[in-house]
């Protein structure tokens, strides 16, 4: 193949080559801290393997799930923080697992943007591997795109893959072993996680602060630094439940909130009855609530409203639950009960 005079490459056109294998080079560290049984976490080839005996499981299923962060990415670039935007990018995906009663096993990310600042994205892959070994999980791979012309400047996205494996016996929802009168235990949230950006970037435009400005409903931190606040992963406190066969269903409240995602969790001729007295609305749900003008109703189907997963208990299993899921460090309370429809 002979040279071509002014002839134009692959980097005139936008694309760093060279930038991508400096990040990969940068990452493996990350991705290596991240093993566990069953996979060698080591980046650079065309697939992982995962050897499912070595995990421990006899008869599995494999389980799979896909997310991203949405809007609160804009938060991240408009203020420099991209530290626990990975951390969200994992807990999407992971929970919606424990969801099926599955174990995280692995974790790929896609990293898009419209030109590779390799700094700017090994801090982002920095915390989806802080997400991963959260959650138990491998990052075995991912894909880092550099698409010039499809982003603006400074621009990026993230979409998330996690496969996990649960025990042919053991999936979730036990829609068969429902009944009226079991119990819905909540576990708390860190904030809004990862939903209800949008709104949330309107009511702090209509509010007039800036994202560096104290926040009105924590003390000693910004705006943005309080609204950032990562998504929580509840795998190592949720898991040993699951397993114990503690646990009926579980709902992770993303979008939909409180309203939409406690239903695909629970057996048809029962509905979720909750004691929203249970609990006190978080500071920053109040501030959201009060700053936009929102109503109830509202909050409820866009927000977690400060509960993060629900979990269906029977009656009899309830204190070994609470007790379980306190000593594990989560806030845990009984927020309802299931009622006949």
């Amino acid at each position: 193949m002979t040279d071509r005079p002014n002839g134009l490459t692959y980097a005139q056109a936008g694309v760093d080559i060279d930038a991508g294998n400096e990040l990969i080079e940068r990452i493996k560290p990350f991705a290596k801290a991240t093993r566990r049984p069953g996979a060698e976490a080591a980046l650079g080839g065309f697939g992982a393997l995962f050897d499912l005996k070595a995990a421990g499981y006899s008869d599995p299923l494999l389980v799979t799930t896909t997310d991203g962060v949405g809007t609160k990415l804009k938060i991240a670039i408009e203020t420099g923080r991209h530290d626990t935007v990975g951390i969200d990018l994992v807990a999407m995906c992971v929970n919606d697992l424990l969801a099926q009663g599955a174990e995280p096993l692995l974790f790929l990310d896609y990293f898009a943007t419209g030109k590779l600042n390799v700094d700017e994205a090994a801090r982002v892959i920095a915390g989806i591997a802080e997400g991963c070994k959260q959650a138990g999980a491998a990052l075995v791979g991912g894909e880092t795109a550099e698409m010039p012309g499809l982003y603006g400047e400074g621009d990026y996205d993230l979409a998330g893959f996690s496969i996990g494996a649960v025990e042919r016996g053991a999936v979730l929802p036990r829609l068969d072993d429902q009944q009226a009168g079991d119990v819905l235990v909540a576990l708390g949230s860190s904030g809004p996680h990862s939903n209800g950006y949008s709104l949330v970037r309107r009511i702090v435009e209509r509010s007039g602060l800036s994202w560096d400005a104290p926040a009105p409903f924590a003390e000693g931190r910004s705006l943005a630094e309080a609204l950032m606040a990562p998504t929580k992963i509840y795998v190592r406190s949720v898991l040993p439940q699951i397993k114990a066969g503690r646990i009926k269903g579980l709902a992770h409240i993303t979008g939909g909130g409180l309203v939409e995602n406690p239903p695909r969790a629970i057996a048809k001729g029962l509905v979720a009855r909750f004691d929203w007295d249970a609990w006190s609305l978080p500071p920053v749900f109040a501030w959201l609530q009060e700053a936009g003008g929102v109503a109830e109703s509202e909050m409820r189907r866009t927000f977690n409203c400060g509960v993060g997963l629900v979990l269906i208990v029977a009656p009899q299993d309830l204190p070994e639950v609470l007790d379980g899921l306190l000593a594990a460090g989560e806030d845990a309370f009984v927020c309802g009960e299931l009622a006949a429809a």
